[in-house]
């Protein structure tokens, strides 16, 4: 009865080697930087988007304590982003997180939800709403 199980997981990598195999022209993005801050903690995004995925760089910077940056990418569906960060906390290990932001009224909300974890990976538990209304991170567009 272990089939199954194993199954489901060669289905799952050979979906995800196909995907990260996709040529897809990068030509197609338009390249969005946003900014926000949060008491003194101030957060940048820089987003290749396009009308199905983004990707780009997103860095948070603690006030006196630090920074997270790495790399985010993800999907669009109607008005919002989903995907992972993954980044170096603090100057330490890698990590990963699940993202979600709401794009309202040409401002991005940074959603915040019940986070677990599938295949080793985490993300939003689908059953939990994501909550956008006490964002702490409001990007507004930096006009270049």
């Amino acid at each position: 009865m272990q089939k199954k199980p194993l199954l489901l997981l060669v289905v799952v990598v050979f979906s995800f080697i196909i995907s990260c195999n996709n040529k897809e022209d990068k030509s197609q993005y338009n390249q969005v930087m946003y900014r926000a801050v949060h008491n003194k903690d101030t957060a940048v995004l820089s987003l290749n988007i396009n009308n199905k995925r983004f990707y780009g760089r997103y860095e948070i910077s603690y006030y006196k304590t630090g920074k997270d940056s790495g790399d985010v990418r993800g999907d669009i569906k109607g008005d919002t982003l989903r995907g992972d960060f993954h980044y170096i906390s603090n100057g330490g290990s890698w990590k990963r997180t699940p993202i979600a932001i709401l794009k309202k009224e040409n401002k991005l909300f940074l959603g915040t939800g019940v986070i677990g974890t599938y295949f080793n990976l985490p993300l939003f538990m689908p059953d939990q709403p994501i909550e956008y209304d006490k964002s702490e991170f409001v990007f507004e567009e930096v006009k270049k």
